[in-house]
């Protein structure tokens, strides 16, 4: 294969003139970069991108690691990721981890090896003493709140978000409130638990943990949530669900069952994804595209610097509650 070298033979002028050419340099004169192009064409030459990148100390790709790519949670970060990126230059490496580990690890082994120049974490499997250790090789910027961590983050104050939607329900009459959640490990879960059982103990309020549905996380379980409601001698008069998808699951299969919302079952969704404005849910509006937008700024334009920003959300009134 043609390398720089036999370019610049060709075209009678040095590695350095080609280089420059290349680079699009504007000191170099017509006739000679006239030669350059020529001889580039001639050859059929190709440059290693790899080398450039070496060169210039980038890669101009940022990994994004999410657990799903086709939740519309993560989908709509990735968006605003990708947007941001694309104004940039800069191109996504994305790892599906499905919670897995090793697949986490995966990405972070990618960035000590400099194959990226920053990792943006949506959501986490690994430990908090894992991506310290990754700190040293490239910057990282996580979904969660970091406040007292050496991280940078981009996030939503769930417990603060979680204990106002409680709060409303309560103002509406309810004290049967429970929750639906993806997961029950991850930070933003734990600070959703946090804010349920002080709300809960400020209102001197029972415990029941079957108003807790876990493994919530698409329109489809919603009907599972429903199903055990309608089994429950004494069920909850309102949901908070951390999805807009379930959601819109739990509103359809409602209807089927002879549940009646919000009459029987109040709902607040979140994240006011385009499904919960076509049915009319109440929801917590999460500015996703604008988080994957700052995710993405933090980590590349303003890496230097350690930053945690909170997003405010708002509550979106419509017809469940």
């Amino acid at each position: 294969m043609t390398n720089i070298k036999d370019v610049a033979k060709m075209a009678g002028v040095s590695v350095a003139t080609v280089s420059r050419v290349l680079n699009n340099h504007p000191y170099v004169s017509e006739e000679k970069r006239g030669a350059v192009l020529e001889a580039i064409k001639q050859s059929n030459y190709q440059q290693n991108i790899n080398a450039v990148h070496l060169s210039m100390g980038k890669t101009f790709l940022v990994g994004v690691v999410v657990p799903f790519i086709d939740h519309p949670y993560f989908a709509l970060l990735i968006k605003g990721i990708a947007n941001e990126a694309l104004q940039n230059n800069y191109k996504l490496v994305l790892f599906q981890t499905n919670y897995v580990e090793t697949r986490e690890l995966e990405a972070l082994q990618m960035l000590k090896q400099k194959q990226i120049d920053a990792l943006i974490i949506c959501s986490r499997i690994c430990t908090w003493s894992t991506i310290e250790a990754y700190l040293p090789f490239g910057p990282i910027v996580l979904c969660e709140d970091t406040r007292g961590k050496n991280v940078s983050s981009i996030f939503v104050d769930h417990y603060k978000s979680f204990h106002f939607a409680l709060d409303y329900l309560h103002q509406k009459g309810h004290h049967k409130i429970g929750y639906c959640i993806g997961r029950k490990s991850g930070t933003n879960s734990r600070n959703r638990e946090l804010a349920y059982m002080h709300f809960i103990k400020n209102y001197h309020l029972p415990f029941d943990p079957s108003y807790i549905f876990e493994d919530c996380l698409h329109f489809e379980d919603g009907e599972k949530v429903i199903t055990r409601i309608k089994q429950m001698s004494n069920p909850p008069t309102a949901l908070l669900v951390t999805s807009d998808d379930v959601a819109a699951g739990i509103v359809t299969c409602a209807q089927n069952l002879d549940v009646r919302i919000p009459d029987d079952l109040a709902l607040i969704g979140f994240n006011n994804q385009p499904i919960a404005k076509m049915m009319n849910i109440t929801t917590i509006e999460i500015p996703l595209e604008d988080i994957g937008r700052k995710l993405f700024l933090q980590g590349i334009i303003k890496n230097e610097e350690i930053a945690q920003n909170e997003i405010p959300v708002k509550l979106i009134e419509r017809k469940t509650v």
